[in-house]
Order: C-alpha cells, then structure tokens, then sequence
C-alpha cells in the first residue's frame, strides 16, 4: 500500500512539474515546451532509470510468439528498459506498455520498435524492387500503408529506410537498398521518410523512421557483409552521406550506426560520424541507436578491451541508445561513478530519446497505439493488397524482349517451368517480418486466374532452387515441347539475400542454368521470369531466351502483378537502379565511374580487360517496354552561365510505337575538368512520364549551382567554372548529349 501510494505521488509530482512547465513556456513553441517537459522529467530520474531509457532489449516473438525473455519484464518493472523490439500486435504491446505505466517508479511510455522493411503485413516489393519504379509517390504511398499496418498493430518505430548506397551485388543487403546511385538514393530516402512519418508524428498512424546503416555499410570490401570498409573522406561525402543528409532534411527520426569500421574506427565508436558530423554539422536532434550488439562487437574488431571499455567508447562517441548488447545496462552506472562518462553526457543522450516519445504522444496517451479495431481493420486491407499488387508492377524491369511478350491470352498451351513457378515460401523475399508467406499468390495462381480454363497451363518444377537433382529435366523439356510458349521462373532463395546471404557467385543457383539451357533447346518461344533479391550474372541467359523480365521478390501479390506484365494488361515501365555485371570479375561495377590516364580503346595498354567488356550487360537506368520511346531536339537555355544563374534543359520524347507507355527520362551531367577528377556521368534529374502511342511531350529540368558542385581539392562543397556536358536518355548508356559553360 505505502508503495503504491509513492508511486502515486511521484506520478503526480511529474505531471505537476509538467504542467507548472507547459504554463510557464511560450504556448507559440511547442519545442520549447517539449525541452521543458524533458528537463522536469530527467530532474526526476535516477541514473539507473536514465540507463534504461537508452536500454533496447528483444522479445522473442519472430521464435516462440508473444514471449518475453526471462528477467525482462523484471527490467521495465524496475525501469532498466526503455525501448522493445520484435513485439507487436495491440494486445501485446499493450500488455507490456501497461506494466511499464502502472508498475514502475516514473510510468515512462515504453517505444516498440520492428523491421517494418517492405511492408509490414502486406508485403511489397523487396527495396531494391521498389527503388526500380523511379516514382517517389508510388514509393512513399508504400512506406505510408506499411506504417498505417504496422502503428495498427502497436508498433512506434521502423528500423527503415536503409539508405546504404552499394556498387556490389554480392553483398546481399542491396536487396534493403536503392541502388548504387547516390542521387536517386537521396531521392528514396526522403520518400520513405515521409511514408513512415507521415506529416505529424501526433497521428497515430505514423511511425518513427530510421536512417540506417550510419556509416558506408554498402562498402564492405569484397561485398562480404560486416567487413571492413575503406575509403577517402571525399569518397564518404560525396556518395555515401548524401542519402543520410537527406533523410535528416526531411525530418526522420533516429539514425542507426552501421556494423563496419570507417577510417579505422568501428561506427558505434565514430565521433567523427555520430557527433562531428551528425550532431555538430549537420545538427541532428533525433537519437542514434545501434545495430544488434555492435558495441559489443568493438571487442572482436580490436577497438576495445572488453564490454565496459566499448560502453564508454560508444556513450562518448553519441550513441544513445544500445540494442540488445546491454553494454550501457552493465556498465554506464559504474562508468559514471568513475567520471569515465559524464552524467551530462547520459542526460543529452536521454533527452533525445524522450524527446521522440514526446513527438509520438505517447507521454499524451501511452495507449494511442494500442486501438483493437483499428488493429483489426486497417491490416491486410483490400486497398492495401492492391496497392502492393500496383507497387510489383511498377517494379518489375523487362531486360530483353524479342518479340514474344506479352503474350496473346487466347495462347491454347503454357509449360511453366522452374522452381518459382509454383513457388509461395520466397516470394515476400527477406526482411518481410510480419508477412505470411502462407498468403503469397504465386505465378501458377496468377496466370490461372488471368487466363481461366480456356489455356492449359503444364507446371513442372524442373528443379529445385539448390541441388544437383535432374531428375525432371525429360518432364520439363516434354512439357516445352508440348507448349505454344515457355515460361521458365527462375531466380534464388528469399535467404539468400538480405543481411549475411553474401555471394561469391551471382550465377542462378543450383542446376537452374542447366534446365533453362535444356528447355530453351526445344526452340519454342520462352520468356524467363527472374525472382531474386540482386543483380545476377546472366549473360548466357540474354543470349539464348526470347525475353527476360525481373520481377525481384515482389511481394504479396506478385503472382497477380506477374501475369499482368505478362500477358499485357500492364506495360513494364521499371529501370534499374544496379548495373547487371557480365561476370563477377567485373565487379564493382557502376555507371559513374572515373576516366583514367589511359581510358579504354583498342589498344592493349588501356583501362579493361583481356577477356570481357567494361560495360555491364544491362546498365544503371535500363529497362525495356512494350512500346518504344525517341529522343530528340535537346535544347539548353544557354551555351553560358554564371555561377548564380540556372540552365533550362528541354528534350522532346514520342512514344513510337504502338502502345501507350511510361518511359523513366533521365538528366546526367559531367564535369569535364576539376581541380579533383570527376565521373563520366552523374544523374542530377528524371521524370516519369507516360505517353500515348504516337505522343510527343516536351520535358524540362533545371540545373542550378547546387547540381554542379562537388567536395573540391580544398573539400569545399562547390561548382568550379568549366566546361559541362549534359546527357538525356531512357537509361546511363543511351543519351544524346550537348555541352554549356559554367562562368566564374
């Protein structure tokens, strides 16, 4: 009874101080009023109650359902936990938020955090399908409908958008990405930012977004996930930062530290990234979260001597709050007492926790979030399975196309073949959290409901994904002989890419390769559908197959939205946004890469190869359509400008074929000369633009000083006078071009 009753007086004295403070602040600054809540607040918290608001710590529902670990609901009674991830679902969550309301000291709200990636119940395309719409709005309408699904079912808090840009494709997490393209990644981050976010984090229908993986993580040396990655500053500034910078511009939330080294120091130890950069510079004011255990993991990486060491490391470096590793759980306290780390230092890093939860309401009503109705219709929605069916579409890239698609729907006889055709289990991909599988439509399911019982449709696996097994090569090709057209649906496993599904061969696993070659023997028209998670090493494929369409892992509804690319009631409109290696030794490959002192020709003592080109089988930007798309009367506003004035770029693009289309126009520049060297091509500006058949539209960009600038020889962020070419096409290779000159 007397503990209750404190209780009851401490919780009255907070909402007092709060009170007494809101009166006092100026009504017109709600930011103002928020700080002072804070202050009153943290004058009241004792430094082990402080500690465990920077405490993120799992439940283990992804394994045994809604589940705590044991001792730690002893930890939010005691107020050791400040944050929760891999919990959801209203009754749950409410569950635990109750206990950290009604059974502790100060009745903190608890934040649910959750790998919300591509959609939480409804399952979109993987990233690096969705980055392949080139539309913001379809991107952002996606992250949007994930946040709506996911705060329905408790959750506050995403650990998305990765924005890691990543020129490798064996690293595996370029399926959470946008692409090796840093200002098209800069683009999708803001855009996903807004979807999670929404326009006022007070809605309960918003979620805080995460800039993730602060810093360089798509550099790890040889594409091996969490390895080592090693580059100038400029490097850094110019291709890795920006997409993070413009994820801070549009407002997110929380950062996430990466798992690799920088300049020799492991992220979640970086003061260079986390507080000269990210708070100082850039003046970042949400707060900074690991990556699971990665202070712990200082240790292996030979930066700290033990835990307590890389606790301080990562206090003092502007990490706030640590998941999972309970590294500031089992040492900030003791840290403190032996001045090693400032109680100032822990209260600036409380602050900006609190401050989050502030913004959510959850001080308001900690239970905003917790609405069963709400929960109950808002998940898995109509509207939602077609806007998942819309993204898949838009996503999907057609990579070669000889006249064979789409396919008439009075076609008598399909054989589909191949592991993916009658696959459900990899169609959501990796990263799909909450997402049933079980719910997947596959392309089986998806032709059939296209066709209906008028096309005989002969499925045969032909293979599993993995393994040596042939044993239905003689059904596969008997099927293919037996058909008017081939689909063959090929493509890996959904673990085989995502976080640690690295490859060092990005050939179709298993025997694939030898049952499309057995198949495509037959000689009758065959379209192959790709379902994978990255770009693959598929140049044999472009020789010998009719049409080739990606399709990533897309998702939900991708059954449906497949058959709608193929057989015509959708006109493909995605672009890459990775370079297709020819091989493996290509890589990294990209589009805006340097000249050397002796650029590829002819001649043997130039930049290339011996045994295979320099270009990559398909391009950044590339994607085919139904239809066909012409460029012409490329116009600058002027041959001259100053350094204050902007450049009008005018082309003319007509849909010559004939059928009504999307084309993705891209702008690319290029600094002919530099006080440092610049790339051959840089994407500064697209639009996606549909066209009637036999439709000319003219289209405009402006480019300004901020497009022509660079980190210079002094590293100061700006345009130099020179010479600039400017490029307009469909894809990075295929422009047309003129030239102006920027004054001094």
């Amino acid at each position: 009874m007397i503990n209750q009753l404190s209780k009851g007086l401490s919780l009255c004295l907070i909402l007092l101080t709060i009170l007494s403070c809101s009166e006092r602040a100026d009504q017109s600054n709600l930011e103002d009023q928020t700080e002072n809540k804070i202050d009153s607040l943290l004058s009241l918290m004792t430094i082990d109650e402080k500690i465990g608001q920077l405490t993120l710590f799992t439940s283990d529902y992804d394994v045994t359902g809604p589940t705590m670990r044991e001792g730690y609901i002893e930890d939010i009674k005691s107020g050791k936990v400040g944050a929760i991830f891999n919990a959801y679902g209203v009754d749950y969550t409410t569950k635990l938020q109750k206990i950290a309301i009604e059974e502790t000291r100060l009745g903190i709200p608890l934040l649910f955090g959750y790998d919300v990636i591509h959609g939480h119940k409804t399952i979109f395309p993987i990233s690096l399908g969705e980055s392949s719409t080139w539309d913001l709005a379809l991107i952002e309408k996606a992250a949007r409908i994930a946040a709506i699904e996911a705060s329905a079912e408790g959750l506050h808090w995403t650990f998305a958008p990765m924005v890691d840009i990543s020129r490798d494709p064996r690293w595996g997490r370029v399926s959470e990405g946008s692409g090796e393209d840093t200002y098209l990644g800069a683009a999708i981050a803001k855009a996903r930012v807004r979807g999670f976010q929404g326009s006022d984090l007070k809605e309960t229908n918003t979620i805080l977004a995460t800039a993730k993986h602060f810093a360089a993580y798509g550099a790890a040396l040889a594409g091996r996930d969490y390895n080592t990655v090693d580059m100038s500053d400029r490097v850094l500034r110019e291709t890795y930062l920006p997409p993070f910078k413009a994820a801070l511009d549009e407002g997110v939330a929380t950062f996430m530290t990466s798992f690799n080294e920088v300049d020799g120091i492991p992220a979640s130890g970086s003061k260079y990234l986390l507080n000269d950069i990210l708070r100082d510079e850039w003046k970042f004011n949400g707060f900074v979260v690991t990556d699971y255990t990665s202070i712990n993991e200082m240790i292996a990486h030979g930066f700290s001597t033990d835990l307590k060491n890389a606790a301080e490391q990562a206090i003092n470096a502007g990490v706030d709050m640590d998941m999972q590793g309970a590294a500031y759980y089992d040492h900030l306290k003791e840290l403190v007492s032996e001045s090693k780390v400032s109680e100032k230092t822990i209260d600036q890093a409380v602050r900006n926790v609190l401050r989050m939860k502030f913004k959510l309401g959850l001080f308001d009503d900690p239970y905003r979030y917790s609405n069963k109705e709400r929960e109950q219709s808002q998940v898995f929605t109509k509207e939602h399975l077609e806007s998942a069916r819309e993204v898949a579409r838009a996503s999907q890239v057609l990579l070669k196309n000889d006249n064979v698609l789409p396919i008439s729907k009075d076609v008598k006889t399909i054989a589909l073949i191949g592991p993916m055709g009658n696959n459900r289990r990899d169609l959501i991909g990796s990263w799909s959290a909450a997402g049933d599988w079980s719910k997947a439509v596959t392309l089986l399911e998806g032709i059939k409901e296209k066709l209906g019982s008028n096309t005989k449709i002969i499925q045969v696996n032909g293979s599993d994904v993995e393994g040596n097994d042939q044993s239905e090569f003689n059904r596969a090709i008997a099927a293919a002989r037996n058909a008017d057209v081939v689909i063959l649906a090929l493509g890996e496993n959904y673990w085989m890419s995502g976080e640690a599904a690295s490859r060092s061969n990005l050939d179709l696993p298993g025997v694939q390769k030898e049952l499309a070659e057995a198949v495509l023997k037959v000689g009758k028209p065959t379209v192959t559908v790709l379902m994978n998670g990255r770009p693959l090493t598929i140049e044999w494929l472009d020789n010998s197959s009719d049409a080739i369409l990606e399709t990533w892992f897309a998702g939900t509804q991708a059954g449906h939205a497949i058959a709608d690319v193929l057989f015509g009631d959708y006109n493909p409109s995605g672009k890459l946004t990775m370079s297709f290696p020819r091989n493996v030794g290509q890589i990294p490959i990209f589009y805006n890469n340097k000249n050397t002192g002796r650029p590829m020709t002819d001649e043997k003592y130039t930049s290339k190869y011996l045994d295979v080109s320099n270009d990559p089988l398909y391009p950044f930007g590339f994607g085919l359509s139904y239809t066909s798309f012409e460029y012409n009367n490329l116009k600058l506003s002027a041959d001259k400008i100053n350094i204050n004035d902007s450049l009008k770029v005018i082309v003319d693009i007509t849909n010559t074929g004939d059928l009504d289309g999307e084309e993705v126009v891209q702008l690319y520049i290029q600094d002919l000369v530099g006080s440092v060297t610049r790339p051959v091509k840089e994407l500064k500006g697209f639009q996606k633009i549909a066209l009637n058949s036999g439709e000319t539209k003219s289209i405009t960009f402006t480019i300004t000083e901020q497009d022509l600038a660079f980190y210079t020889a002094s590293m100061d962020f700006k345009a130099e006078a020179g010479e600039f070419k400017i490029f307009v096409g469909g894809n990075s290779r295929d422009v047309i071009e003129s030239k102006f000159t920027l004054n001094k």
